[in-house]
């Protein structure tokens, strides 16, 4: 693929869609070809699905129906958004990707990472993220500034064990693939965040001779 995938990552309350959207705002300034997209969702379909997934009165929802119905979405995405702008050599910014499955579904869920990832493999085929950029702060700041001020989601409302086991989820990944994943520090203002999140962006723009 010619164009770049950058995804963000953290957990629920931690600010990266604000901070995504001003990142985007500002690379869109500069002239880069850039376009952002919101996991689940992106399309009508996935829009559509997003619905179903995160509709506080689908209780009766299995985790294995949960993990599919993202899996769903995001090949819905690939296939009808992602693909094509990567081919044809675009910057794309996602609010999550298969990370997040493998951690929320994965590990929250108890269905098992490699079981999660398996499933995504098959709906995104080989589209892969270039780079991955996890706002880390504690859950329970996270959640509960979520929860004070916005009305919160099905999988928002969860319990903090739930939170508990994605959060530390995302800290052994990014200590894993630290070289893949590049956290930063969301416990400061969001404009030091975005500033932090602009600055490993365009230094990885720069080594990889990237050109607008």
């Amino acid at each position: 693929m010619k164009g770049l995938l950058i995804v963000f990552e953290g957990p629920d309350g931690s600010g990266k869609t604000t901070v995504l959207e001003k990142v985007y705002k500002k690379l869109l300034q500069d002239g880069y070809d850039i376009y952002k997209f919101r996991e689940p969702g992106g399309t009508e379909i996935s829009e559509k699905i997003r619905e179903i997934i995160l509709d506080n009165e689908n209780i009766k929802m299995s985790s294995r129906c949960e993990a599919l119905l993202y899996a769903a979405s995001r090949a819905q995405l690939v296939e009808e958004k992602l693909r094509p702008l990567l081919e044809k050599g675009s910057i794309i910014l996602c609010d999550r990707f298969v990370m997040s499955s493998m951690l929320y579904q994965g590990i929250g869920r108890g269905l098992g990472i490699d079981e999660v990832k398996n499933i995504n493999d098959f709906a995104i085929g080989e589209i892969r993220a270039d780079l991955t950029l996890f706002l880390n702060i504690d859950y329970k700041t996270a959640i509960d500034r979520k929860r004070r001020n916005f009305v919160s989601d099905r999988l928002e409302n969860e319990d903090d064990s739930f939170h508990k086991k994605t959060y530390d989820g995302y800290i052994d990944l990014s200590k894993k693939f630290k070289d893949e994943i590049i956290s930063i520090d969301a416990n400061k203002d969001v404009e030091t965040v975005v500033n932090d999140c602009l600055d490993v962006i365009k230094t990885y723009l720069k080594e990889k001779k990237w050109n607008f």
